[in-house]
């Protein structure tokens, strides 16, 4: 089944160019085209579409105020097209799957659209109160990161480590407020510092005083405090 999405800009030219890209992909079905904020408010609850490509700088109406007048159960996954980049910030608040700047490089839509396939493949296109990615600013470069791929995350202060690859780039939101948003299937919270990802342990060794400790693949060694070593005997039927 093919993928049912809505292009949303103000400008003729951008919404040909994203059109013939997908066209080209394939696996893509374009149900509408909206030229502003309040055609796509209706095509998004008349058509329910799986994706958006929406752009934020619009007459009358924001992508962003689109987004924020849709009913929750009506509410798409969402590639913010613009040609700013100092909405990124915002755009990952909104859950924007990707942001594309204008004008569009095709690799960086490329990439977009192969993450997009695959999670359509995986049943896990469509939204929920899940964080499947996150959104990273390193001075001048920024890009999103699969958290599925991050085996630590450590607080410092009010800002977050993510140990992702060989990178560790740093998050600027506190890591409790982060933690309601991964998914409790795949992250744990080991101590009041750190929580891994579950998937990336390698072993468990039993320390003092009933703690324990996880070593992770390609990663260092984080201690599971007393307190969350029980719940972590139970989750891991251990």
């Amino acid at each position: 089944m093919k993928i049912s999405t809505l292009i949303v800009d103000d400008e003729t030219l951008s919404r040909r160019g994203i059109e013939i890209r997908l066209a080209a992909a394939g696996d893509f079905e374009i149900v509408a085209q909206c030229t502003c904020g309040r055609e796509a408010l209706a095509a998004i609850q008349l058509y329910k579409p799986d994706l958006v490509f929406l752009d934020i700088q619009m007459p009358a109406m924001s992508g962003f105020e689109v987004l924020a007048q849709l009913p929750q159960a009506c509410l798409p996954v969402v590639v913010f097209v613009t040609a700013y980049d100092q909405y990124a910030i915002r755009a990952f608040e909104a859950r924007a799957v990707d942001y594309l700047l204008k004008p569009i490089d095709p690799a960086r839509l490329a990439e977009a659209l192969t993450r997009i396939k695959s999670a359509h493949a995986e049943r896990k296109l469509r939204p929920d109160d899940v964080l499947e990615q996150i959104f990273v600013r390193d001075g001048a470069r920024c890009w999103f990161v699969p958290l599925r791929e991050v085996r630590l995350l450590s607080s410092e202060g009010n800002y977050v480590r993510l140990s992702w690859g060989k990178a560790q780039p740093l998050l600027g939101r506190a890591l409790a407020a982060l933690e309601r948003r991964l998914d409790p299937n795949r992250f744990f919270r080991a101590n009041r510092q750190q929580i891994i990802n579950l998937d990336f342990i390698e072993n468990v060794e039993l320390g003092v005083n009933g703690r324990l400790h996880a070593q992770l693949r390609d990663g260092p060694e984080v201690e599971i405090s007393r307190r969350q070593a029980r719940l972590f005997k139970v989750k891991m039927s251990i």
